[in-house]
């Protein structure tokens, strides 16, 4: 078969990103991989498809008329195309290797910047019309948002991200070119402008210099690489406002927006930010143009509302913004267009159009006529800037993405798609333009138009099924709804003579439906895949035949042919399109075998698609491929790419009934594609159209019967809606306008109520049971009755039986079955609970374990307390570990190097003190007598040992005995590691201390078990005696309390459980043996004992008296005594009687000896055990002192490690300041050699290129030259002529920008090419020049040629002589800017250089200066105003006794000079004293005289005498009280008019003062600015290079030295000069002095 092909009808789309001008009246965007093109004014399209796939970053030259796009692919390019022919003129291959992000045309000249993503994130720059990349700058990670050019001027740009702002510098050197970023500084999110310090000089507050030197944040948090010149501590980073986006204005300044809703204007020369505020204005009655939403009326309608009016969304962020000549245009969610009038920092805000949507982007045309505005959603409008403002719909965007698409029958003229928001569009298949638009308000999965109506039926996500009428396209309407299922409809499909629906949803159901309008689209029923039945609803199974078939491969998309004779299936886990026949015969399982395997060459899940005519089979999938396939063979006959595969390909394909035309709609890109057959085989295209007039000829009368029954259910429909809505206006009148609205908000309540067509048929076949099984129900319901009675009766007789023999309530439930069921739940869920019981448990005794392995059995010694008994004193010992292994072999290890450097040091004095040479003569002395002499000096060593002051430790640890002999001197510690050793055995003597003292803690434990054990033996005689002498006292028994036996702690005892405790079975019957014992013990023990019951019957159970037993003894009493009175007593009984009371008094006396003798036994105990307490708290209370003791060892010494740490941290941040310092200076040396090579490769080509420039203007004068010597033989007059004409030049009309000139920019010139034009017309003006009529009378017309090539020569060199100079001030400002740049570096390194040798001086200075501890008694250190002083670098150390005989001869002087001016005082005194009488008696005296005089002189007015003579004085005095109220209110009225003319006075002077201050301000940054560049510029001149600097430190060093030298002279002589003053003072003073003589 030969190979046909496919060609674009038309391409329907919306903008879903940028969308630009590419002139006046031409638009273009990118929609899936289509540049779509749409001219404004005549709605003529153009379509340029990217063959490579989806269409990525897009941007248009103006100028020029080319369009740049990039393509999304691995290594993808840039290609720029010519428009309108639409030719490829270049393709640009850079360095991305995914995507670009962006491309900008600048607006002068051939130059282009793109901007690539991840991975590289690069920035180049391009000259497109060369096709090569002039530039380029890597930015890893920096993501951009938005990149500009400078209007005014190309050589600047603009990139902002959501996080940064930089401007960027193009430099250009002759032919090389450089890129140079500035990072704007924004201001915080509030709006205050933050002060940015230098990263690697910005010191830490200031601080006593005991704590040592100033150091960077960035060495305290231990940073030396890059990371320490930009690190700042959490504290002091501040959020910054977040940019949205930019534009330029014409005073190269730029707006940025930002998230936070403020509007920055930035200088881009020197990057001054400024927050503009908004003016508050009064609202005011002004209309602006609303556009009403699409949604809600057949056709789009503009209307006007005020602006009060808040219709639209309360988000204010700004998305857009483009500058104008009225204004700053912005908008952004809320859908206004706003216009910002910028005035200095303060702006206002006009309100131009709303489009009640959020608006994506706004951008002017070209010639500023037309503001062309698009929407998130992708919509576009246009607004004019004429008299009357016109607003207009460019591209009305429909909502989400193409569901479905199909033809409408007959399928020549209109197509249609639906959304998946139920938004349908019908297309007119010519051209691919709008016809009309209806939204459903729902949710919909597919859609099918039916062949033999003009119906389409539409399957929504909530089970609807709705039919549509579109007999006429212009006005499509819902003719019918069926309401299926709950679920959702899936497929919606038509048998090829539409006929019959057939519907699947998402539960399995396959619905069919007659699809005829004139049978009211009636379903026939539903059917379940694997099972089929009669009822309810279900299609029996002799309506359709049902086969399982079983392949090979799964299939993602399957088909029949028309005579369902073949299966055609598109292999998901497989590349390939297979075909199988369908066997005739039946059987249970088929398994097919493919007939046909044909590779798909595609790739991803695929559909097949089949022709309506059967002969065709389309394949696609995610790559965006449609392939044309034979259906005999399955080989690909056409083939096109319609869609991208970065959009996942094609959701939906569909085949006109001719066969000329295929619709394709993509899935993510929301492009609508119709292809068209640009070549096909004459066989192919017969068989396609005899197909269609067939099958137009066969249902060409079913089409025009079903059509007149639609037109019939629609005008049904219309009349219902008519009185729907006249219901709705006459119950809710004032909601007539929002009809729509609420009508689409009830939908989802109205779905609810309604009831699906398979609950209805449910509901029928219910109701025919009910009255089929009426007669069985009553009989069942009759005989429950009964037997509910006579179980009731058993239940009334169970309740008489006895207890013992009635049943349980739960025996008489009937329903076994739910019994069970709810005891097995029962126990399912008490199981749960156990096991979730159970595995709690198990938890937390894991994590006691666990706390109990790292926090109490890892303690050697348990933390322990120790009370005593008669106070609240408790004392604890120290919980210790052991020590690890790695512990003790690095404390082995110091102490072996310990004891080496102490024999190094003994030894190393033992030979500097050596005895001389000259003592080597002297007789040697006996072995006894040098023992003697080693002892003597063991003696002395011992004794110096002993006399060293224990404050010189700096800690108390020679009260326990510690060995302190291998510790450094405090003054001798400088190095790192005499440091860490020191630590290591600081640490060690603190667990010597705690080991002493708990050892001291465990003998006064035992000690009070001791006195405890003593206690209770004692207590235990003390209880007899109480009991003997019956006082009913308390014995007080110690015991050892619950803090003094840590290991009961983790102890439990059952007595502190409160809750009953859980038995298992096993322990219960445990429980019940122990009880059965002890109960047979009990009963053992209680029976009869007749030897002990005699012995307690007849010696009271003892068979010896004691003496303690004495109180017991009782004198039996004469049994006649109690018989028989006393007078008739005889005689013997009288004696009786009397030897009976002898032995009572006997007996008590006894009694009472016995008593005292016991009593003082009792209190001598009490004594004793008394003494044995007290003494034991007694000694607690010394081992408290030694705790406290101990504590203040280890506080002592703790804080010496604390003291050693802090100066090894502080080595550390001084060591990590210097690296970090060095590493700072490498780079800035690298940096330095690249701006050194720079500034040499720059003067280097500077140099040539003037020198190149010499000779082309040595050449221009040696043709000026040249010239008049060639014309020496013409006669003077015609050699004057032809001079004057030689220097004659054509005039050019100059650009000037006309006045009524729309664009803020105005004429932007720069570039090459519009050089080259103004060459080119000089030239041609030049012709007219040439001409001779110009030529002067008499000249040979050989000599004007030669004459006229020669003055061309001279212009065309004058002109390459201006480019030169241009180029040549161009290089010397690049050359300036490289040497400023080199200097800069310069002046860093030599900053740099002084920070390292202040940093190696305060490393040296504290090295040297340690940090000494002391102990010092109280009341020896002296403060002045109770402010401890921490510097002690001015201190010395001297002995105590100097300063107590220095106080003591201070206080006695002190004494003597209190005294002497005591008396003087007393003295001066009285002579002040007597001074004062006198003064007083002198001015009593004047006093008495002036009063003297007055009284004389005394003044008696008219006023005084009229006061007199009137005798009612109130009148008077109201007439002076109305003068003085009229008086008031005159000065409270000026008052009030001197306090408002002061108040506009101070009101004029505020304004007046706040320009001063913005003036202050801008020239005080100026003149910063000067300053800083006049200093760096005097350093520099005092500068001569880097091998000065050292010359010129120590030059300052020598001239500093000298100044202090020079100065301790000064002060020297001053301080003569002052005493000298001094004692002459105090001379003088002795001269005032009373002369003291006794008389």
């Amino acid at each position: 078969m030969s190979v046909s092909n496919l060609a674009l009808r038309w391409v329907q789309g919306f903008p879903k990103q940028n969308i630009d001008f590419i002139d006046n009246s031409t638009i273009c965007y990118t929609c899936g991989n289509y540049l779509i093109f749409v001219n404004i004014e005549n709605e003529k399209r153009y379509l340029l498809q990217c063959m490579s796939g989806k269409v990525g970053a897009l941007a248009t030259n103006i100028p020029f008329q080319v369009v740049a796009f990039s393509d999304r692919k691995l290594k993808p390019s840039i290609y720029i195309y010519t428009f309108p022919e639409l030719n490829r003129k270049a393709k640009l291959k850079g360095h991305a290797q995914l995507d670009y992000a962006l491309l900008e045309f600048s607006y002068c000249g051939t130059y282009m910047a793109s901007y690539s993503a991840i991975p590289e994130y690069e920035l180049m720059l391009w000259n497109w019309e060369k096709r090569i990349i002039l530039c380029s700058r890597l930015q890893p990670g920096v993501e951009v948002s938005q990149m500009t050019f400078n209007p005014m001027n190309w050589q600047q740009m603009c990139l902002s991200s959501a996080s940064a702002l930089t401007i960027w510098n193009i430099e250009r050197s002759d032919k090389t070119y450089y890129l140079k970023p500035k990072s704007v500084n924004l201001p915080a999110e509030d709006g205050t402008y933050i002060c940015e310090p230098d990263g690697m000089f910005t010191y830490t507050e200031v601080k006593d210099t005991i704590y040592g030197p100033e150091l960077l944040l960035s060495s305290i948090a231990g940073l030396v690489g890059i990371e320490a010149e930009t690190f700042k501590p959490k504290d002091d980073l501040h959020p910054l406002v977040h940019p949205t986006t930019h534009c330029w204005n014409s005073t190269n300044e730029l707006y940025v927006s930002c998230e936070e809703g403020h509007v920055l204007l930035i200088n881009a020369e020197n990057l001054l930010v400024t927050v503009l505020s908004r003016i508050a204005q009064v609202p005011q009655d002004e209309n602006i143009i609303t556009l009403l939403p699409s949604s809600t009326v057949a056709e789009e309608k503009w209307t006007q509302r005020g602006v009060n009016e808040e219709i639209h969304s309360k988000d204010t962020s700004i998305n857009t913004m483009a500058f104008h000549r009225e204004g700053l245009f912005v908008s952004g969610n809320d859908g206004i267009v706003h216009s910002f009038i910028v005035k200095e920092v303060n702006y206002t805000v006009k309100d131009y159009f709303d489009v009640q949507e959020p608006i994506g982007n706004i951008i002017f045309s070209p010639d500023y006529k037309l503001l062309l505005i698009e929407t998130i959603k992708g919509s576009v409008y246009t607004y004019s800037f004429d008299e009357e403002p016109k607003v207009e719909t460019i591209l009305d965007a429909y909502d989400g993405y193409i569901q479905a698409v199909d033809f409408i029958t007959p399928g020549n003229k209109y197509c249609m798609s639906v959304t998946i928001l139920g938004e349908i569009c019908i297309w007119l298949l010519e051209n691919g333009s709008h016809v009309s638009k209806l939204h459903l308000r729902t949710e919909v999965n597919d859609m099918a138009c039916c062949p033999s109506s003009l119906s389409v039926a539409v399957g929504t996500n909530e089970g609807y099924i709705q039919f549509l009428d579109v007999t006429d396209v212009a006005l499509p309407q819902v003719a019918h709804s069926v309401f299926l299922t709950r679920s959702s409809i899936q497929h919606v499909h038509y048998d090829q003579k539409g006929q019959y629906l057939i519907t699947g949803t998402s539960d399995g159901h396959i619905f069919i439906l007659n699809a005829n309008p004139s049978q009211l689209f009636e379903v026939l029923g539903f059917t379940d895949p694997g099972k089929c039945c009669n009822e309810r609803g279900r299609l029996k199974n002799d309506f359709f035949e049902r086969k399982i078939y079983e392949i090979n491969h799964p299939l993602t998309s399957v088909l029949f042919d028309l005579n369902c004779e073949q299966l055609y299936g598109y292999c998901s886990h497989v590349p390939y399109i297979c075909s199988y026949d369908i066997p005739k015969k039946n059987s249970e399982v088929i398994v097919l075998q493919p007939k046909i395997k044909m590779q798909s060459r595609h790739f991803g899940t695929g559909i097949l698609c089949l022709s309506s005519h059967g002969k065709w089979l389309a394949s696609t999938a995610k790559d965006g491929i449609l392939s044309i396939r034979d259906i005999n063979n399955l080989e690909t006959f056409a083939q096109i790419q319609c869609h991208s595969y970065q959009a996942q390909g094609i959701r939906s394909l569909a085949f006109s009934l001719d066969g000329r035309s295929i619709l394709a709609n993509g899935r993510e890109d929301g492009t609508l594609v119709c292809l068209r057959w640009k070549k096909l085989t004459e066989s192919l295209a017969q068989e396609a159209a005899k197909h269609f007039h067939t099958f137009l000829d066969i249902l060409k009368g079913s089409i025009a019967k079903e059509n007149s029954a639609l037109l019939k259910m629609r005008e049904n429909q219309i009349s219902s809606d008519l009185a729907a809505k006249q219901s709705v206006f006459y119950k809710v009148k004032p909601k007539i306008v929002r009809f729509s609205l609420d009508e689409y908000s009830d939908v989802d309540g109205a779905n609810e109520q309604e009831i699906t067509w398979i609950e209805k048929k449910d509901d029928e076949a219910v109701q025919q049971e009910i009255k089929k099984f009426k007669g069985k129900k009553n009989e069942i319901k009759e005989g429950m009755k009964t037997l509910a009675k006579i179980i009731q009766k058993m239940m009334e007789e169970n309740d008489l039986a006895p207890e013992i023999a009635q049943l349980e309530q739960q025996e008489y439930t009937l329903d076994i079955e739910e019994m069970k069921k709810l005891y097995d739940e029962n126990d399912k869920e008490e199981a749960k609970i156990r096991k979730e019981t159970e595995m709690g448990n198990l938890a937390k005794l894991y994590l006691w374990n666990i706390l109990k392995e790292e926090c109490w059995d890892s303690m050697t010694i348990k933390g322990q307390g120790l009370m005593s008994f008669h106070t609240k004193l408790k004392v604890q010992n120290f919980p210790m570990k052991e020590r690890t292994p790695e512990e003790l072999k690095e404390l082995e290890t110091v102490l072996r190097i310990r004891k080496l450097e102490v024999a190094e040091l003994k030894l190393r004095e033992q030979i500097l003190e050596a005895p001389s040479s000259a003592s080597l003569l002297t007789p040697v002395k006996s072995q006894e007598e040098e023992e003697e002499e080693d002892d003597e000096e063991e003696d002395e060593v011992e004794e110096e040992e002993v006399s060293t002051p224990f404050y010189l430790l700096g800690s108390l640890c020679t009260s326990f005995t510690t060995n302190t002999d291998m510790l450094n001197s405090q003054l001798e510690l400088h190095t790192r590691e005499e440091k860490i050793n020191q630590i290591i055995l600081l640490k060690d003597i603190i667990y010597q201390v705690k080991i002493i003292f708990n050892r001291e803690f465990d003998a006064t434990f035992e000690q009070k078990k001791l006195e405890i054990a003593r206690v209770r033996e004692k207590n235990i005689r003390i209880q007899e005696i109480i009991m003997d002498l019956d006082l009913g006292e308390e014995v007080w028994q110690p015991e050892i309390e619950d803090c003094e036996k840590p290991d009961l702690i983790l102890t439990v005892e059952d007595n502190e459980i409160k809750v009953e405790k859980y038995l298992t079975p096993w322990q219960k019957e445990q429980a019940a043996i122990a009880a059965a014992l002890e109960l047979e013990r009990l009963l053992l023990a209680q029976k009869d004992d007749s030897r002990r019951r005699a012995l307690m019957e007849m010696m009271h159970g003892v068979l010896e008296v004691k003496k303690e037993d004495i109180l017991k003894m009782v004198i039996p009493q004469p049994s006649f005594m109690v018989s028989k009175v006393e007078e008739v007593w005889n005689d013997d009984e009288r004696k009786r009687v009397k030897e009976y009371e002898k032995k009572v008094k006997e007996l008590n006396e006894e009694k009472e000896k016995y008593k005292k003798s016991l009593d003082a036994e009792l209190k001598k105990i009490q004594g004793s055990i008394e003494e044995l307490t007290q003494a034991f708290d007694d000694n607690l209370k010394k081992l408290f002192e030694r705790k406290v003791l101990a504590e203040m060892v280890i506080n002592q010494e703790e804080l010496k490690i604390a003291n050693l740490i802090f100066s090894l941290v502080l080595d550390e941040e001084l060591n990590t300041r210097e690296l970090g310092l060095n590493n700072f200076l490498e780079r800035k040396q690298t940096a330095k050699k690249n701006t050194s090579k720079e500034v040499f490769v720059a003067r280097d080509e500077v140099d040539t290129y003037r020198e190149n420039y010499d000779n082309l203007v040595a050449e221009d004068k040696v043709i000026e030259r040249g010239f008049k010597k060639e014309f020496v033989e013409l006669s003077s007059h015609h050699a004057e002529i032809l001079i004057k004409l030689f220097k004659r030049r054509p005039r050019m009309a100059k650009q000037r920008v006309q006045i009524e000139s729309t664009t803020p920019f105005g004429t932007r010139i720069g570039s090459e090419r519009l050089k080259k034009d103004n060459l080119a017309q000089i030239m041609k003006a030049m012709d007219d020049l040439d001409n001779v009529n110009h030529m002067p009378e008499g000249l040979d017309p050989g000599i004007w040629q030669y004459f006229c090539a020669a003055r061309r020569t001279k212009i065309e060199n004058e002109q390459r002589v201006k480019r030169k100079a241009a180029g040549l001030l161009e290089m010397q400002a690049f050359l300036r800017r490289r040497i400023e740049e080199d200097e800069k570096i310069q002046s860093d390194i030599d900053k740099i250089f002084q920070e390292l040798f202040v940093l190696q001086k305060d490393r040296s200075n504290y090295q040297m200066d340690l940090t000494v501890q002391f102990l010092l008694k109280q009341g020896q250190v002296e403060t002045e105003d109770l402010q401890f002083m921490i510097g002690f670098s001015d201190f010395i150390i001297i002995n105590r006794s100097i300063i107590e005989d220095l106080n003591k001869a201070i206080r006695t002087q002190g004494m003597k000079k209190v005294a002497n001016l005591v008396e003087k005082k007393n003295y001066q005194k009285g002579i002040s004293q007597i001074e004062w009488d006198h003064k007083k008696m002198e001015m009593e005296m004047e006093d008495l005289t002036q009063r003297s005089w007055d009284i004389q002189m005394l003044f008696f007015s008219r006023a005084h005498q009229r006061y007199i003579s009137e005798d009612d004085h109130e009148i008077t005095i109201g007439f002076q009280i109305s003068q003085m109220e009229q008086s008031l209110a005159a000065l409270e009225k000026k008052h009030k008019k001197d306090v408002e003319f002061q108040k506009r006075l101070f009101k004029d002077l505020r304004k007046i003062n706040t320009k001063k201050d913005i003036a202050n301000y801008i020239l005080s940054c100026n003149l910063h600015e000067h300053l800083v560049c006049n200093s760096e510029r005097k350093h520099i001149c005092q500068s001569f290079g880097l091998p000065l600097t050292y010359e010129k430190i120590s030059r300052e060093r020598n001239e500093a030295t000298l100044q202090q030298q020079k100065l301790i002279n000064i002060s020297k002589e001053q301080f003569e000069q002052i005493s000298i003053l001094q004692a002459e003072v105090e001379r003088l003073r002795m001269k005032t002095f009373p002369a003291l003589i006794h008389m």
